[in-house]
């Protein structure tokens, strides 16, 4: 349980609600309508939905509820980085005529406390005693099938109608030379640092590489990013990825990208070496931290035993998220390629419905119908929702596209934020939006919007007829719908309306 290091009195309160050490299991209630293993954010929601409808529902956790996101994924990472943007805030006050006194310090072990202190007051959401609460039996230790319809938890045997495997996904580093010779950090580990690294090596420029190189930068470290590839953020929109990228490097991060023959050494500490646009570096840094590879947690389920099917990138599942035996079911990072809180989060809905209403007038739901944003919380944010404009091609879409830079923006122009876009995708010669792109200081706030009209089929003209709040960034998406209405400006409509005013004017 690295989250629970240092063992300070917020992590106790931590402990104490997401795994209490003086938990007793409950005496099960034969058959459960459904047994949930893994308490991370698929499990809860899954568990505490079944319960509100009425189901008998277990909740089997081997290690800390909230799993990720709450104590070594989004909640953390988030709290650091509030933290990080207040210190870029203070050395860039003077672009504001702000002149902070010298001397201003950064005291990570307090911003780590903060971290820890918020988190376990979070935790409460998803204790063992709310879910208990919930009418939800919890159980702590590891689970084992033993049988299609029976699962065994510490020498207790649960018997169940349907089974949901909830389990997620860990930190698995690549093969990297050297790298089982030193200790490194993960996003499992990093969270417990409690001193400011004077050198951290970063190993991968994905979304949770570069959220922290750029939030160690901030704070203070002199930061390595290695990547592989060209650039960053490799899956993201090439023209928002440079724009954030430059931000990285304006903030101190040293990106080593295109990086080939990465070594790690262990040479009375941690030392690096990697080729990068043909120069050779060879650093020491204090702390490494490996922000590359997952792997799904499926180890002592037993899953063989049951006809469940699954290989490294997780557990095989149907668009209605039915693993390979008809009465288990799977969501969350151990059986989908979008590893979010917030897909997770809806993929449990998806499976509350199936599982429980498999027939009758509800009908069952399909994963593939979920429109799915995401946000990398970098300074600029980068959030996406839909198609790219490559995905679109490989699809064989027509599309339009419509791109609204901030620096035609007032707030953003006030705000000293005019370094980024909004681009929307549409369905040629239409208003139906297919995908969008958004970089910008609350990318990750403004892109629902966004997902809304795509749910429900608002095309990018009427967005234009709705009234946005004059002056804020998210007017950008409002002046794309204006962009659109005006290409609808025919040649006729264009003589009508000038034949109009003329008329006006002579009246």
């Amino acid at each position: 349980m690295n989250a629970l290091l240092p063992h300070d009195e917020h992590n106790q309160q931590l402990e104490a609600n997401v795994h209490p050490t003086d938990w007793t299991n409950p005496s099960p209630k034969q058959p459960y309508h459904l047994v949930v293993i893994g308490a991370g954010t698929a499990g809860l929601v899954t568990a505490a939905g079944a319960a509100g409808l009425g189901a008998r529902v277990a909740l089997i956790e081997r290690d800390l509820m909230g799993g990720d996101c709450l104590n070594v994924g989004c909640v953390p990472s988030k709290g650091v980085i509030s933290a990080a943007r207040v210190a870029a805030t203070i050395k860039n006050a003077s672009d504001f005529s702000v002149h902070v006194p010298s001397g201003t310090e950064i005291d990570f072990g307090g911003v780590m406390s903060r971290m820890r202190e918020l988190r376990a007051k979070i935790s409460k959401n998803d204790s063992a005693k709310r879910f208990q609460d919930l009418g939800v039996d919890v159980y702590f230790g590891q689970a084992s099938f033993t049988g299609s319809q029976t699962i065994d938890v510490q020498g207790t045997e649960l018997a169940f109608k349907r089974a949901v495997i909830a389990t997620g996904a860990r930190a698995a580093a690549p093969p990297i030379k050297g790298l089982d010779q030193v200790d490194y950090l993960t996003n499992e580990t990093v969270f417990s640092l409690t001193k400011l690294p004077k050198r951290i090596g970063i190993i991968g420029a994905g979304p949770i590489g570069c959220e922290m190189a750029q939030t160690f930068a901030q704070l203070g470290s002199e930061v390595f990013l290695i990547e592989s590839q060209h650039g960053i953020l490799p899956k993201e929109d090439r023209e928002a990825a440079d724009i954030v990228q430059k931000a990285m490097l304006a903030d101190g991060v040293q990106l080593l990208c295109c990086g080939h023959d990465l070594e790690i050494k262990n040479d009375d500490g941690i030392r690096l070496t990697v080729d990068s646009h043909g120069q050779h570096y060879d650093q020491p840094v204090d702390q490494l931290l490996v922000a590359v590879g997952r792997a799904p947690n499926v180890e002592k389920l037993n899953l063989e035993a049951v006809g469940v099917k699954f290989d490294k990138n997780g557990v095989e599942v149907n668009d209605n998220l039915q693993t390979t035996n008809p009465n288990i079911f799977a969501a969350g990072d151990v059986a989908s390629k979008y590893q979010f809180t917030h897909v997770a989060d809806f993929l449990a809905r998806i499976v509350i419905q199936n599982s429980l209403f498999a027939i009758g007038p509800f009908g069952k739901k399909k994963a593939s119908d979920l429109i799915i944003p995401w946000a990398t919380y970098t300074s600029p944010e980068i959030a996406h929702v839909g198609m790219h404009e490559q995905d679109a091609k490989d699809a064989g879409i027509d599309i339009d596209t419509y791109i609204q830079h901030f620096d035609e923006v007032d707030r953003a122009i006030l705000e000293g934020e005019e370094e980024g876009f909004v681009r929307i995708h549409t369905k040629k010669g239409t208003d139906k939006i297919i995908g969008a792109t958004i970089v910008a200081k609350n990318a990750g706030d403004m892109i629902s919007e966004i997902t809304v009209a795509m749910n429900n089929n608002v095309g990018l003209g009427a967005i234009a007829n709705s009234i946005h709040p004059y002056p804020t960034q998210a007017e950008a998406i409002r002046k794309l719908g204006d962009q659109y209405n005006r290409t609808r400006l025919t040649a006729f409509n264009k003589t009508m309306l000038n034949a109009l005013m003329r008329w006006n004017v002579g009246r």
